[in-house]
């Protein structure tokens, strides 16, 4: 299956183009993201508490991809937006880049970046309608292999920051970001957006998992954009969409704990080198990324929000074994536990989002990955007072709840969804014998 997705990837433009646009788009966020607050500090010398206090403008990040969302749902418009918020975004990071008053890169980041993060959603909502217009069962492994290419940017874009921020400071680092977000356009060329319609039905095999119910059921067309009414979903169609995402928030809210708290408890209390250091918080990504597409196939066999309760009772593992263990096997368990909850979610999750909303995918998937933010922000409060309460390494006792609460939530779904994905089946097969005569 791999290897033919790879082959379906790099043979459609659309999809090989989506994979190198999000590469550059994760490349170029990842670069910025853990030097901003330094470049606040020594560029235009703000406190550590104000530098601090810039992470709270990605809550802007939230609201404008959800009215992106909307605007593309209605229209679908998907290839437009994504090109107008990457230019958005390249004039972003580089007023950020040429800021000369303290106040300049709050106000950019969230007014501008707000809706310059909306780009990934969109080009995700693009790539679905690409896949829904041919059901396959390599389509799974095609948003895997984009979503890959988005993780691996991420990878990579830390160490050439902090690289270009040592040898050419951080406003060139800054202008290499706004240069790479802008890049993403340059794989779609003139690509247009694909016009889903009906294309036939397809068998139970042949649904790609991110289409889910809607696209099973009524083939390519029941996933297409909401145009011929130009309303979008109500409160009661996103419920499930939203409480999957405030789950995946809880996941994910650990993340800023571990990352603001781990490296600090390990240079300071734990007195480990600096290479052990890197080993530690590197071993997460080197096992992250080949578990992508693996995530995938594994969800379609044995159920997607299974699979994610899973990885959410390894997330509670993983921060306990900061927690309480506090020696260096047990961070290298608990960052390989890590590295496998999020190639689980990093493979499975855009694909559930969408087909909890299969009616407005772009509405789901802004939702849903512009809820990092969020998240971000509720695990930066929480570890804040959490470590004046616990103090370190107990801290993570926090982040080891809010997964528990993930894992309760995403086996409540599961049942809940199992009837819905079982009626799905038989319609799929009643329309299928019906066709062919049966």
């Amino acid at each position: 299956m791999r290897e033919s997705s790879v082959r379906l990837t790099l043979h459609t433009p659309l999809y090989r183009a989506a994979t190198l646009a999000l590469f550059l788009s994760g490349l170029g966020i990842s670069a910025a993201a853990p030097l901003i607050a330094s470049f606040l500090v020594t560029e235009l010398h703000a406190s550590l508490t104000v530098a601090g206090l810039y992470y709270l403008t990605n809550l802007a990040a939230p609201v404008a991809g959800y009215l992106v969302g909307a605007r593309s749902d209605r229209t679908g418009k998907r290839l437009g937006l994504f090109r107008i918020c990457a230019a958005a975004g390249f004039l972003g990071w580089l007023g950020i880049a040429f800021s000369t008053e303290l106040w300049m890169p709050f106000v950019i980041s969230a007014v501008v970046l707000g809706f310059a993060g909306a780009s990934t959603s969109q080009l995700f909502a693009a790539l679905h309608d690409g896949l829904a217009v041919r059901p396959s069962p390599l389509n799974d492994g095609v948003v895997a292999i984009v979503r890959t290419a988005l993780t691996a940017g991420w990878v990579i874009g830390p160490v050439l920051g902090s690289f270009l921020a040592a040898a050419a400071g951080y406003r060139a680092m800054l202008v290499v970001v706004a240069i790479a977000t802008l890049a993403q356009i340059l794989p779609l060329g003139g690509l247009r957006d694909t016009r889903a319609a009906a294309s036939g039905d397809a068998t139970p095999d042949e649904v790609p998992l991110g289409t889910g119910v809607a696209a099973a059921t009524g083939g390519a067309e029941a996933a297409a954009p909401l145009t011929a009414t130009g309303r979008g979903p109500g409160l009661r169609a996103m419920l499930p969409l939203l409480v999957f995402t405030a789950l995946y928030i809880c996941v994910y809210a650990g993340e800023s704990v571990k990352y603001a708290y781990l490296p600090i408890y390990m240079n300071e209390q734990m007195q480990l080198s600096p290479a052990m250091v890197g080993a530690i918080i590197g071993i997460q990504p080197l096992v992250e990324l080949p578990l992508i597409p693996v995530a995938v196939i594994l969800g379609r066999r044995f159920g997607a929000m299974r699979l994610m309760a899973l990885g959410a009772v390894m997330g509670v593992g993983a921060n306990l074994c900061f927690a309480l263990i506090g020696t260096v096997p047990a961070l290298f368990a608990g960052q390989i536990l890590m590295g496998v909850v999020w190639g689980i979610f990093a493979g499975l999750g855009i694909l559930v989002a969408q087909r909890l909303l299969p009616t407005a995918v772009a509405t789901a998937s802004a939702i849903f990955l512009s809820s990092t933010a969020l998240s971000s922000a509720i695990g930066g409060l929480s570890g804040g007072f959490g470590v004046a309460a616990l103090g370190l390494p107990l801290v993570f006792v926090i982040p080891a709840g809010f997964a528990a609460i993930a894992v309760v939530g995403l086996i409540i779904m599961d049942r809940q969804t199992a009837p819905d994905r079982a009626a799905s089946v038989k319609t799929v097969g009643a329309t299928r014998g019906r066709s062919t005569g049966e």
